[in-house]
């Protein structure tokens, strides 16, 4: 895994948990089906497949299961001509790195189309990597769509397999040569070390363009996700495991956010759709803002999206190198943020440079209190002392001439906090008091950034003697 030292430096990456098993790495054209076929193998839908080529540009990383072996299984963009766009060309990149560090690689090729140059091209750099490599001619449904693949052995391929993603045709002799092929986990490895408190979900979330993947390939120390100035050429979800001291993170980078009335097309409502579904994945959520623009309504519309989701919250400002030398004053910065959206004026901020660098590692410190908040456990009599105290400093208004009281409090769960208070009328606890209540509790327990649930509950029956 990565490992950010004390230094700050970020060692290469080493991931050890996903090396214990075999990794495959499916490449191919771009539309040739490699999503479709990876999608079948995991049992999910984890990558977006569209029938437009390009769709899959970063590498998709998800666990399969075939006949009781496990794969680390790899979803590659597609390897286009070398003369083609510099995004292209980067995607291209990502294919060849996942495909040399595969133990397998899984060729597809689309029989619709036939043979095509590029196919060639690729073949010929697959023979060099002196490795298991597979070819499978897809779409092809029927069996009388087989003369199809006969085509393909003209680039001199020992052996052919005639599959149909879509459909499930010929995928489970493919895998059954593939496994063979496969070398036997290394079952002694020793697990790695617990980490406190168990592993960390993060998800990188933002509107597009605003740094997420460098960030991300800043903190894991190499090329995890590929960075475009095009705005939105993150379209799938990553999840890349990494270590920081003690504790266990698994970094889960999104596709960009955007307004509703600009999604228009179905690729980019999936990607929000994915990004939505990352929130529901993780435990804490890194909103990545632009600095050179400031907080904007849509980075605060996303910070609601996790709010509402019960998560863990930390404002990345990122590109604090390109503001100029002489509006660059932080506390400013984060003052306007708690005039302009007073609900994030709590959540805990850090002024980075995904690009240089410069201050990355101190967003450790900052998660670390942000999770610690998020999980943390109050002893109930605690609790009642800060509701005790509260209740003496304002007492609960009157509502209809009748004014709720407010018994004692329990802590009824973690991640996030939730506190129940037991009182005589749950219905008459006005909102703005319930405010306060939640600000009297978050600075007693130093809970920022973390969302505070508080129910309100009738007191409960006595028994009968």
């Amino acid at each position: 895994m990565a490992t950010l030292t004390d230094t700050g430096d970020i060692a290469a990456p080493a991931d050890e948990r996903l090396r214990r098993l075999p990794i495959v790495a499916i490449v191919g054209r771009p539309n040739s089906g490699k999503s479709t076929l990876f999608n079948r193998l995991v049992g999910g839908h984890r990558a977006i497949v569209d029938r437009r080529p390009g769709v899959t540009r970063d590498r998709n990383t998800a666990v399969a299961r075939w006949d009781d072996r496990e794969i680390t299984l790899i979803d590659t963009g597609g390897f286009e001509d070398a003369d083609a766009s510099s995004l292209a060309a980067a995607v291209r990149a990502q294919a060849a790195i996942a495909a040399a560090d595969a133990d397998a690689v899984v060729a597809v090729f689309d029989g619709r189309e036939g043979l095509n140059p590029v196919d060639r091209e690729l073949m010929q750099r697959l023979r060099q990597l002196r490795k298991p490599v597979l070819y499978a001619v897809n779409k092809l449904d029927t069996l009388t769509h087989d003369d199809a693949a006969a085509e393909f052995f003209a680039l001199g391929l020992p052996e052919v397999f005639p599959i149909s993603a879509a459909h499930g045709r010929g995928v489970a002799e493919l895998m059954e040569r593939l496994t063979e092929q496969l070398p036997v986990p290394d079952t002694r490895a020793a697990e790695p070390p617990a980490a406190p408190g168990g592993a960390v979900n993060l998800a990188i979330v933002g509107r597009p363009n605003v740094g997420k993947s460098s960030l991300l390939n800043r903190i894991l120390g190499y090329e995890r996700a590929i960075v475009d100035a095009t705005p939105g050429t993150t379209r799938d979800a990553l999840d890349a495991p990494f270590r920081h001291g003690d504790q266990e993170y698994r970094l889960v980078d999104t596709a960009g956010i955007r307004r509703r009335p600009r999604v228009h097309e179905q690729l980019e409502r999936a990607s929000v759709a994915r990004a939505l579904y990352v929130l529901e994945r993780a435990e804490v959520a890194i909103l990545v803002i632009d600095a050179t623009e400031g907080m904007t309504d849509q980075d605060a519309r996303i910070a609601g999206h996790a709010w509402e989701r019960g998560r863990a919250l930390l404002l990345a400002i990122n590109k604090w190198d390109a503001v100029p030398k002489a509006e660059r004053q932080r506390t400013r910065f984060l003052e306007r943020i708690g005039e302009l959206y007073p609900t994030l004026a709590s959540v805990p901020a850090v002024v980075i440079s995904a690009r240089t660098g410069a201050h990355v590692p101190d967003l450790f410190p900052a998660l670390a209190k942000l999770v610690a908040a998020h999980r943390r456990q109050v002893r109930t009599v605690h609790l009642n002392e800060v509701l005790n105290h509260a209740t003496r400093t304002q007492a609960p208004p009157s509502v209809h001439g009748k004014r709720p009281h407010l018994l004692y409090a329990t802590q009824t769960g973690t991640a996030p906090p939730a506190i129940t208070i037991f009182t005589s009328a749950p219905e008459l606890v006005a909102p703005a008091y319930e405010r306060y209540l939640v600000n009297a509790f978050r600075t007693a327990f130093d809970l920022q950034g973390t969302p505070l649930r508080l129910r309100f509950r009738a007191r409960p029956a006595k028994k009968p003697r």
